[in-house]
């Protein structure tokens, strides 16, 4: 709702999903009980992970990292930083 702009595709199975992002036509994946949110915070890129119950998103067990993009693939990092961790998990719970 908050980006119409985005067009939302639904798969039936997790290959087609695959298959859609393997030739580039789906770029984010959310099923029917976890949320994956992939956001930009202060110029460097993160990834969350949350279980959803119906259309609440869980505070607990979510799980963000940062995400270092290169230019033929990209790698997860754990934040090991807690005020960083906190700060940035506060900017994805006010954008859910």
């Amino acid at each position: 709702k908050n980006n119409p702009e985005i067009k939302l595709q639904k798969f039936d199975t997790y290959a087609t999903a695959k298959t859609s992002f393997e030739n580039g036509t789906g770029v984010a994946w959310a099923n029917d009980n976890t949320e994956v949110i992939a956001f930009s915070l202060e110029n460097k890129g993160y990834v969350a992970a949350a279980l959803v119950d119906g259309d609440t998103v869980s505070d607990e067990g979510c799980f963000i990292y940062r995400v270092k993009v290169g230019e033929d693939d990209f790698k997860v990092e754990k934040i090991t930083n807690q005020i960083d961790y906190n700060r940035i998990a506060e900017a994805y719970m006010d954008m859910i």
